[in-house]
């Protein structure tokens, strides 16, 4: 999959104030931000051409992967080759960036859509920044890889939620093809727990065709009055097979506080600068914290 579309364009309101000036994509996981993850997850896929659809406020994104010729220069003087090779490895040079702006956030579909021009009509990959999804193997999007060439078609990454979360989530319906593999029979966006009987979310890793981009043209505005990558999905598979695939990996849902700070902790912990002094620190926090907050061990 050689052209892979990261939307970056929302405002991230949920991390005020840390967001107010600073894109929520470059929140750091231990030492890397979190739009590098993903880049290395589409790179490790094959992507070369890497498309941000970017809003106001999104410089440091284009700063972070664009070459820092004073950086280098002062690294190489000082001798700390270590770094230099770290800030160079950022991106291969095989690898190339645009850059579209979303000058209106009409929701996840309008961003894709606004990919078009860079896209054509080759087949991509989407990923969103905010889940991060880490595995020992194959990276969720090389795993999804593999489907879409078995099948021939379109895969979107799934994960079973619990029944009371579904309605935060796009949620697919499917009929079983293997293990972990099926054919998607309905796609609805944030559905009530009454209104399907699936517990199957939408996750921010889609393999799609480009047909999807021609009907994200006539896609009317949905939930929350934006244009929904799910209601153009829900098209396409009226017209060809579209295939939803449980990866093997951990997501940790860094759009909300608590995943981010999850994300940073099990990142820590398999740092192999940090790994050991993180987890001894750790272990005795754990251990003084009924002593040091009495109040709270009681509840």
């Amino acid at each position: 999959m050689k052209k892979a579309v990261f939307p970056v364009a929302g405002l991230g309101t949920r991390f005020l104030p840390a967001t107010k000036a600073s894109p929520k994509e470059m929140l750091p996981v231990v030492d890397k931000p979190l739009i590098q993850y993903a880049v290395m997850e589409a790179i490790s896929a094959g992507a070369e051409e890497l498309i941000f659809v970017t809003g106001r406020t999104k410089n440091a994104i284009l700063d972070h992967f664009d070459k820092a010729y004073e950086l280098e220069t002062e690294l190489e003087q000082r001798g700390k080759t270590q770094l230099l090779e770290v800030v160079r490895e950022i991106l291969p040079p095989n690898v190339t960036c645009i850059y579209i702006r979303q000058a209106e956030a009409l929701g996840l579909g309008h961003a894709v859509s606004c990919a078009w021009p860079a896209v054509g009509d080759q087949d991509f990959s989407v990923l969103l920044a905010d889940d991060l999804i880490h595995n020992d193997g194959l990276s969720c999007l090389q795993q999804m890889q593999r489907v879409a060439q078995q099948y021939g078609t379109s895969v979107i990454a799934v994960q079973r939620v619990p029944r009371e979360e579904v309605s935060s989530y796009g949620i697919v319906e499917v009929e079983p093809l293997g293990a972990g593999v099926g054919e998607i029979k309905r796609i609805v966006e944030k559905p009530k727990p009454s209104e399907t009987s699936s517990n199957l979310a939408v996750v921010g890793r889609y393999i799609l065709n480009s047909r999807v981009l021609k009907l994200l043209e006539s896609v009317p505005r949905g939930s929350g009055g934006e244009i929904q990558l799910t209601d153009a999905i829900a098209a396409l598979i009226q017209e060809q097979s579209v295939i939803a695939y449980e990866f093997e990996g951990t997501r940790y849902d860094c759009g909300s506080k608590l995943g981010y700070l999850k994300a940073n902790v099990n990142f820590a912990l398999e740092h192999p600068e940090l790994k050991d002094e993180f987890r001894d620190y750790l272990a005795e926090l754990v251990q003084s914290w009924p002593a040091r907050h009495p109040k709270q061990a009681r509840q």
